[in-house]
């Protein structure tokens, strides 16, 4: 008995062939004359309507005793292809909550955004895609990011995207087939019944090949596909653009066939992504207007009003589109295309938190930056360079740079305990606090980290801080500094390379009463006083905090400073990039819950 082969589809190749004494050959005229065609995926055993009797109802309970293709099935038969269609679903299912999992252990929103790209192609079988970023609110950030695909290769793909509607048109609201677009740019995650329609409904990109029904969803224990309806299936996807065959698309866009052609991919699939969510209730003057139209009232959700309720709450905001290309002419199958619409249903939601808190974070930043100096300062005889990271919650770190009465200058990092907003609004205060104090005795930094304190533990009691503070005069070469809990600066010159023997004192906060003697340096003509934030010791080791850790990395960081070329001591600027190159490397632009500031004053 020949056994018959599924027909080749992209996507994922089914984990369970069924058995030869399952297997009903293709075009059974027996099985009411349906075939078994590319978007099939009905258990082979089973009839049109998905109940495994044949279109006439004869011969039911019997098996094939004769071995022909064509016979009828008998009740044994009919449980072992529901059997194997189960454990086929078992199978795929199992690989989606993996790789559900691994999106959710994504911490990032571009991690994010690459595993929905990898797990995405990975259903429905594509070697390469590029996810956009481009939420509909206009409140960014806005994003391209690439699979098995270059820069230069996704900018020439971006440039076909409004000419042909390659993946485009899912990022205009205004063109999305049946997505009402809102005021506020938020649209149903999932189009009406009577938008269903293979028929393109933007005139400006009638090259498209748009599919804008819902993919066909799956029974587990029938294995008929059906229609899903966007009001009742949730992971129905919204709208699709399908080109399965671009060099033989003779209404294609040249210049989309052209780019294929250069990049050498042969199809296209391209999905939007939307993240669904409850909607606002409609304004008490719409129920009003309903209610004189004849519509019920009572607020019940019925499916004769067209499922408007459901799709209300289907209602969710546009984040961008995911295309997947294939190297050769294909399409993914209806069952590929139900796996991927639960798939992005999860990952929408995923990357709407991930963008939410990508949002905060670059808020709390932009508040951080403007607390800290726009520019440095021009100060004669003293060359100045700084480098500030934020960590992704909003350090409380600082630096300042206050140019003082009789030429002087003073020079402060520091950093208050905790993250987020409220360490940022205390390092704003305390900073400024600071710098009034420096005004008026700068001259004698232990003074103006003793009103620091001061203020500090009748101001802010639950909290510390660390803080260098040091008045230096360019002309002399001369500088007094004082510190509270804070790591020493660094000496660099064509000569020497050492830490400054500065006294061990408490953070401020700390003690009932702050006191420390201040250290007065004399630098030759060439040196750099390098002030610096624990945060530069943290990111450097991977060790724990405690002694050990501040010790191996101070040691880190005189190694570094001390290899640095005699050309790299002398400039500033290219010691800081210097120091953060080779003590942290990747790690500095890493989202570490630590702040990191270099300061470095060349006299």
């Amino acid at each position: 008995m020949t056994t018959h082969h599924l027909p080749k589809v992209a996507g994922i190749n089914p984990p369970l062939s069924p058995p030869d004494e399952t297997v009903r050959p293709h075009g059974d005229p027996a099985r009411g004359g349906r075939g078994q065609g590319p978007g099939d995926d009905r258990a082979d055993g089973e009839d049109g309507d998905g109940t495994g009797r044949d279109g006439g109802g004869a011969g039911r309970g019997r098996r094939r005793g004769d071995g022909s293709a064509g016979g009828p099935w008998g009740p044994v038969d009919r449980l072992a292809a529901v059997q194997d269609h189960l454990a086929g679903w078992i199978h795929e299912l199992t690989a989606l909550h993996d790789l559900t999992e691994r999106l959710a252990r994504t911490r990032t929103l571009d991690d994010a955004l690459h595993e929905t790209l990898r797990g995405g192609a990975s259903l429905v079988g594509a070697q390469r895609g590029l996810i956009v970023l481009e939420p509909a609110d206009g409140l960014g950030p806005e994003q391209t990011v690439g699979l098995g695909l270059g820069r230069s290769e996704i900018g020439q793909i971006e440039t076909v995207t409004d000419g042909s509607a390659f993946y485009g048109r899912l990022l205009d609201s205004r063109l999305l087939d049946g997505l009402p677009t809102t005021a506020d740019g938020r649209h149903e995650a999932h189009p009406a019944p009577d938008a269903r329609s293979d028929a393109p409904a933007a005139p400006a990109a009638p090259e498209a090949h748009d599919r804008a029904h819902a993919p066909a969803a799956h029974d587990s224990t029938t294995a008929e596909a059906t229609t899903a309806d966007p009001a009742t299936d949730p992971a129905a996807l919204a709208d699709e653009i399908t080109h399965p065959d671009i060099a033989g698309e003779d209404d294609l866009d040249p210049l989309h066939r052209e780019v294929a052609a250069r990049l050498g991919y042969a199809a296209s699939y391209a999905v939007p992504l939307v993240a669904t969510g409850p909607a606002p209730e409609p304004e008490p003057e719409s129920d009003a207007g309903a209610r004189q139209q004849g519509q019920p009232d009572d607020g019940a959700d019925r499916p004769e009003a067209g499922g408007a309720t459901a799709r209300r709450r289907a209602a969710g905001i546009r984040l961008g589109a995911a295309v997947w290309l294939y190297d050769e002419p294909a399409e993914p199958s209806a069952r590929r295309r139900h796996l991927l619409g639960l798939y992005l249903r999860c990952a929408a939601e995923h990357l709407a938190r991930r963008l939410t808190l990508a949002r905060a974070e670059r808020a709390n930043a932009a508040v951080h930056e403007e607390l800290l100096p726009s520019r440095l300062p021009r100060v004669p005889g003293l060359t100045l360079a700084v480098r500030h990271r934020t960590g992704p919650r909003g350090g409380g770190d600082w630096y300042d740079v206050l140019p003082l009465p009789d030429a002087a200058v003073g020079l402060s990092v520091g950093g208050v305990t905790g993250s987020g907003p409220s360490a940022v609004a205390a390092m704003g205060r305390l900073r400024a606090s600071l710098r009034a104090y420096a005004v008026m005795e700068g001259e004698d930094p232990v003074a103006v980290l003793s009103d620091l304190e001061l203020l500090m533990r009748l101001t802010e009691p639950a909290r510390s801080a660390t803080a260098l503070f040091g008045y230096a005069e360019p002309a002399a070469r001369r500088i007094v500094v004082a510190g509270a809990g804070h790591c020493p600066p660094l000496v660099v010159g064509p000569r020497r390379c050492e830490f400054v023997e500065t006294t061990l004192s408490a953070p401020l906060g700390m003690l009932a009463c702050w006191e420390a003697p201040s250290v007065e340096l004399m630098l030759d003509a060439g040196e750099t006083l390098l002030l610096y934030t624990d945060g530069v010791l943290h990111r450097s080791v991977d060790a724990g905090p405690g002694e050990a850790m501040t010790d191996q990395a101070m040691a880190r960081l005189h190694a570094v400073v001390r290899a640095a070329a005699p050309e790299v001591r002398a400039e500033p600027e290219a010691l800081v990039d210097h120091v953060l190159a080779e003590l942290l490397g990747p790690r500095q632009w890493a989202d570490d819950e630590e702040d990191v500031v270099l300061l470095a004053a060349r006299f």
